[in-house]
């Protein structure tokens, strides 16, 4: 196995708490825009608000407690370099793993959805290869400089959570109570489970945010700054799309266009259709906005994934190479390449929705054993230099750690083959990585 480079220039610390703020909810907004719905078919509305708000309480949880091992382990590698140094090489390796499991593979879903979204106003072109050239555009911007990608970012999720507060505001004097309690659960409380991967959708990547700490001026005080702005501002936006989208006509309009069709993967469009018709300017903005909540979240898990592999490739664990700094634009560019070239060989598959599951097992796993890093730490290194420590411990990742490993159980029974598939991945990897010592 190669060893740990030291040779290479360093990351540039460019990134505040405004930044961080763009980063954080930008890598998750496009869970409020496409996906989440389809939970709708799985729980229903109360199964669905129901999962979401085990969720929501587990993300607070975790959120908080990822902050004090942020700031107190501000390295590019995320759960990866908190693990490595609570629990040792072999949950390093997992805890990495899973990390990038998870940020490798949310990009495709949502590269797939980009395509599919722009083919309907340019149908000459494949959805594929829509998917392909925005892979190429947002991991060029990645190489050319962080704070470009991060400036950029910012604008964007500043645009796509402007949206969606037009969308609510445009809901909600459609709203009715009723229809949120129609066929509350039409597959009993069994629903609410198989809808916990799409309550965890809404959330998805939020510790991306910790990738970028390498990066960031003053770590210790702006971290915890993005971190917790960003958590606070998805649940609000959570809240108000899920409760104003349905409260319009009801569950089964936001995830079938018409009786008998297949769910779709826009709810907010279909949402105000019922609102105020296909023909309004506020169906059109909707539409057409939208694109910008898909492009900030696929832009900034490109940005987080590129961070993951590099550590990971930085200290040895995987080959040297894409732990290297490209010299003329201090971004982990052999990283960004790599993740591209297998988030394109995900996209030939088809399966954005196994893929989106197997990113939440990989995003699960993490959770688990970050927080059983943060308590070790607590144990192992009581001296450690931490400028934020999260309030309410040991219950706050007790419980981000209780609900993870429920949520993991419950996937796992509802999605066994894709289970297989993902331990089949750390199964082969770890063997490699064993092998290759």
């Amino acid at each position: 196995m190669n060893t740990k480079t030291t040779d290479s220039p360093q990351l540039k610390r460019t990134l505040g708490p405004l930044m961080l703020w763009g980063l954080g909810v930008g890598y998750v907004i496009s869970g409020m825009y496409f996906g989440w719905n389809l939970g709708l078919e799985k729980g229903g509305t109360l199964g669905l608000a129901v999962a979401t708000f085990f969720i929501i309480i587990m993300y607070l949880a975790f959120t908080f407690s990822y902050t004090e091992l942020a700031c107190a382990i501000p390295k590019a590698g995320g759960a990866f370099d908190y693990a490595l140094r609570a629990l040792g090489k072999n949950w390093g390796f997992l805890g990495g793993m899973a990390q990038n499991i998870e940020f490798i593979f949310a990009p495709p879903a949502i590269a797939f959805a980009i395509g599919a979204y722009l083919n309907i106003f340019i149908p000459s072109v494949s959805i594929l290869l829509i998917a392909v050239i925005a892979y190429l555009v947002f991991t060029g911007l990645n190489i050319y400089g962080v704070r470009a990608a991060a400036s950029f970012e910012l604008v964007i999720t500043v645009i796509a959570v402007l949206e969606l507060l037009i969308f609510a505001g445009a809901a909600m004097p459609h709203f009715e109570w009723q229809n949120l309690t129609h066929n509350p659960l039409p597959n009993g409380w069994a629903g609410a489970f198989a809808a916990i991967p799409f309550a965890i959708w809404f959330f998805l990547a939020i510790e991306g945010v910790a990738n970028v700490a390498e990066e960031t001026v003053n770590p210790q005080r702006n971290v915890l700054i993005g971190f917790g702005s960003a958590i606070l501002t998805l649940v609000i936006l959570c809240i108000l799309t899920f409760s104003s989208a349905v409260g319009i006509n009801g569950w089964e309009s936001i995830v079938f266009p018409s009786a008998g069709a297949e769910a779709s993967d826009s709810p907010l469009p279909l949402a105000m259709a019922h609102a105020v018709g296909e023909s309004h300017i506020l169906y059109h903005l909707v539409t057409s906005i939208g694109l910008f909540g898909l492009v900030a979240s696929f832009h900034g898990i490109i940005l987080a994934a590129g961070r993951a592999t590099f550590e990971f490739g930085r200290e040895g664990f995987a080959p040297a190479a894409l732990g290297k700094v490209n010299k003329r634009f201090h971004t982990p560019a052999n990283a960004l390449v790599f993740n591209m070239g297998v988030g394109v060989v995900a996209l030939l598959t088809g399966k954005t929705g196994e893929i989106i599951t197997i990113a939440c097992f990989g995003a699960l796993t993490l959770y688990i054993v970050s927080m059983v890093s943060l308590l070790v730490l607590r144990q192992k290194e009581p001296d450690l230099e931490r400028p934020f420590k999260v309030p309410l411990y040991p219950f706050a990742p007790i419980v981000a750690l209780v609900i993870a490993s429920v949520a993991l159980v419950a996937i796992t029974v509802y999605n066994f083959q894709l289970a297989l598939i993902y331990v089949g991945i750390l199964v082969v990897s770890f063997g490699w990585f064993k092998w290759a010592k």
